[in-house]
């Protein structure tokens, strides 16, 4: 028992009073700390990390009730050679989607009521042995309230005792008899989803690409215990829900690049109505050839007609290079005047001047560009941006969506000896930190992070109108595609010249030195160290840039220092990268680096038992179990302990009188 000085009591006193409202007299106390104690010496809590899923809610999903192949895995450890294959697929389909397996099965199992037996045994096994790491109180506050008593009896009674296998036999047949067996069923296996990953970690790019993004968010929004690290597709959309118009012409210009137009219309409720009428009258006999939507699969997500779609998809692109140009313009301390190029177009020769050389451009209908004022908006292009303006900072789900990223999210995070940030700390070619410029001030490393990060708070937070919230959101469209940025960090984003010059090098983004010094070790332990944290016993974790499996890349760099998991979750990179994604398990027992391949379907999953095929990359297994005081939270509950412990001595030495 630590013991404290009269003085430390006194002068922690206003404190200690504060916490006796909680625990008011010494058996309350002690027994917290004892509580405490033995939640420090519990198994570490499952960690998995997912990166750049771009839309991609239905692998996501599955990948979340799989965790990832762990639930696979325990089903084969729980019941051994007990079960057959066809029996474990079947009880993991039933576990993943408990409520479609039962309707499924119901219409075809004979004697349902000996199925549900059977299931109920089974699921309860598989429950109880993802519980065992957790303490009674943790796993009662994970269960439904309706059902908390039975499943507490069902987990923690020791059904192969003798003299309680008649009474835990008992609970299951009064379950099934009373006709809430598949209500049960459905609530132990949504227990063992909340059970098997303890925290969810996503490095970054929850949207574009797929069609799924909302449906990403709204399962985020609910899920028990998540963080995300912004990624420069996130910044895009929370820049545009805030209300940065050259942001909103970027978001509706990716999703009809990638007929994507349902996550705007369907899951956010954002009209586009107004921008295909303009894109009519305005493009109404251009073929807009260039500005085809990409598609890369037979497409049922083609809402309208694909030349309506290209000419909306060229009509939002002229409106997002005049508002960049704007934007630029006003920050000339973003060092892009590169960016900018509709001024150098030769109208006259359908031509482009850029760095002293001449290119043709592959289109030259630009109705809307006045050539002595080419970054102005027209009247017409100005009514349809204010009524998208209206549109993303009214939609309500978009709104709640864009506040959980704001609560949960962050440009970095430190946690149990991770790094994590989705692309890059700016760095010179010498490898040390580079200096950016931020509103007349300069920031490097970790404090270029913090900055950014407040910038981006500032941008929805800020009072409507101000200069603070103005100059903010034009920081976050420089944080989309700045060269200095580090969610993108290469030298421009090259858009235009993809959309209007047929010449590849002229189009060729460069890196930032970040991305090749940063796969050496000493690199990454001066970043470690950068931000506060050991190097040996550390690791950066990074998405962004897809790992090229089929080309032989790996995602562990710099001698096991940083794992770059971004392993293509969304479809248009599967042929890039020959996988459909990875996910890293952080447990008890060390690191998993786990590869997975292309998702079927649901429907799939649900009537055949088929699974996402996922396999091990990496196993680093620690000789020690890593426990509770070994974490962040570890560290947290032991300043708790302390300060009860304080608590008690005030008690005890009567600077502090005990209450009933």
């Amino acid at each position: 028992m630590n013991s404290f000085s009269n003085s430390q009591l006194i002068e922690d006193k206003r404190y200690l009073e504060l916490l006796s409202h909680s625990f008011p007299n010494i058996s309350s106390a002690a027994t917290e700390i004892i509580n405490l104690q033995a939640i420090l010496n519990l198994p570490k809590g499952t960690e998995h990390f997912l990166s750049d899923l771009h839309g991609e809610f239905t692998a996501f999903t599955h990948i979340l009730k799989n965790a990832s192949g762990v639930i696979r895995r325990k089903v084969d450890d729980i019941f051994g050679m007990n079960l057959r294959k066809s029996d474990k697929d079947q009880l993991c389909s039933l576990i993943y989607y408990p409520a479609e397996k039962i309707a499924l099965v119901k219409n075809s199992e004979k004697d349902i009521d000996d199925w549900f037996r059977t299931m109920l045994f089974q699921v309860v096994a598989v429950a109880r042995f993802v519980a065992s790491k957790y303490t009674h109180s943790k796993v009662r506050k994970q269960m439904p309230d309706e059902f908390a008593y039975v499943i507490e009896e069902l987990l923690f009674e020791k059904s192969e005792e003798e003299d309680k296998q008649g009474y835990y036999s008992a609970i299951i047949n009064s379950i099934v008899e009373i006709g809430r067996a598949e209500q049960l069923i459905i609530a132990i296996c949504e227990l063992i989803h909340r059970l098997v990953i303890d925290t969810l970690h996503i490095v970054g790019d929850v949207y574009d690409r797929g069609p799924g993004a909302c449906g990403i968010m709204e399962t985020l929004c609910n899920y028990h215990d998540f963080d995300i690290q912004w990624g420069n597709h996130d910044i895009s959309w929370m820049g545009a829900a805030a209300g940065n118009w050259a942001l909103i012409a970027n978001v509706v210009r990716i999703s009809i690049r990638y007929a994507n137009v349902e996550t705007l219309e369907e899951g956010y409720s954002i009209n586009l109505l107004p921008l295909a009428t303009f894109a009519l009258d305005t493009y109404g006999n251009d073929t807009c050839d260039v500005f085809q939507t990409c598609e890369f699969e037979e497409n049922s997500r083609m809402s309208r007609s694909r030349q309506l779609m290209a000419k909306m998809h060229k009509a939002i692109s002229i409106i997002q290079f005049k508002l960049e140009g704007q934007i630029i313009s006003r920050h000339p301390e973003f060092n892009m005047e590169n960016h900018k190029l509709l001024h150098l177009i030769d109208f006259d020769n359908n031509t482009i001047k850029i760095d002293d050389k001449v290119y043709s451009l592959t289109d030259n209908n630009f109705p809307t560009i006045d050539p002595k004022n080419p970054y102005k908006l027209s009247v017409e292009e100005e009514q349809l941006m204010l009524q998208l303006y209206h549109s993303f900072t009214h939609s309500e789900k978009l709104q709640k969506h864009l506040r959980c990223l704001y609560s949960h999210g962050s440009l970095f995070l430190v946690r149990n000896n991770t790094l994590l940030y989705h692309a890059a700390i700016p760095m010179n070619n010498d490898g040390s930190f580079k200096e950016v410029e931020i509103q007349g001030y300069k920031y490097k490393g970790k404090q270029l992070m913090e900055r950014f990060d407040q910038i981006v708070r500032t941008a929805y937070f800020a009072d409507l109108g101000s200069q603070e919230k103005n100059s903010a959101l034009d920081y976050m469209w420089y944080l989309w595609c700045g060269p200095d940025s580090p969610l993108y960090n290469k030298d421009k984003m090259t858009t235009f010249e993809r959309y209007f010059i047929d010449d590849e090098l002229v189009a060729k983004e460069i890196k930032g030195a970040y991305y090749e010094l940063a796969n050496s070790k000493s690199t990454c332990d001066f970043i470690l160290s950068e931000f506060g944290l050991e190097p040996e016993k550390s690791r950066i974790i990074n998405g962004h840039i897809p790992v090229r499996t089929i080309k032989g890349e790996s995602p562990m760099r710099a001698e096991g220092r940083r794992l770059v998991i971004d392993g293509g979750f969304s479809k248009p990179y599967h042929k890039t990268t020959g996988i459909a994604g990875y996910t890293l398990i952080y447990n008890s027992h060390g690191l998993q680096l786990i590869q997975h391949e292309a998702f079927e379907s649901k429907e799939r999953a649900i009537k055949e038992g088929s699974d996402i095929h996922s396999r091990v990359q990496l196993e680093e297994f620690k000789y020690n179990r890593m426990r509770v005081k070994d974490t962040d939270q570890g560290r947290q509950l032991q300043t708790q302990i302390n300060n009860l412990r304080k608590l008690l001595c005030a008690y005890r030495s009567g600077i502090l009188k005990e209450m009933e």
